[in-house]
Order: C-alpha cells, then sequence, then structure tokens
C-alpha cells in the first residue's frame, strides 16, 4: 500500500499525514476522473492482474481498505493463488 498512499499524495501536495484506510478517497477528491485511469493502471502494476473495468464498481476504488481487499494481498502486494 506504501506506492499507492505515496501516489495519492504525489498527486495532492497539500494532503498532509497519512490518509485513513477507511477515508473515502472520491469524496475526498484524492482520485478524481481524470486521475482514475492512472490510479487503476498502477494498481494492476502493483498487483500484476489486469482489472477488468466490467468486473469491478466504484465502490472497489473508494477506500484504501477496499483496494487492498480487492486488488491487493494482506501485505499490500498482490496476492498469489493457490494452486
Amino acid at each position: 500500500m506504501d506506492q499507492v498512499s505515496a501516489w495519492l499524495h504525489e498527486k495532492n501536495p497539500g494532503l498532509d499525514g497519512p490518509i485513513g484506510v477507511d477515508e473515502d478517497l472520491i469524496e475526498a477528491r484524492l482520485i478524481d476522473s481524470m486521475d482514475f485511469l492512472e490510479f487503476i493502471d498502477l494498481l494492476e502494476e502493483i498487483s500484476g492482474d489486469s482489472i477488468d473495468l466490467q468486473e469491478v464498481t466504484i465502490d472497489d476504488f473508494r477506500t484504501l481498505a477496499r483496494v487492498q481487499e480487492r486488488f491487493l494481498g494482506s501485505d499490500g502486494r498482490a496476492e498469489v493463488p493457490a494452486g
């Protein structure tokens, strides 16, 4: 999650302190429509998986907790499927 947090701080230079895991990133305007595709690209790079926009909802990107749960493992990186 460090890369995600760093990206959000880079996009929002006036942001002080850490971002709460349950803070609404969209309502707080930390991610806007112009940055959304770049945010998805970042998550794909970190996770190593493609994100099919037909299989996700805006709520999957709303908080850091949900981003981690939906796209990244518990350590902030992509989960490796068992098998």
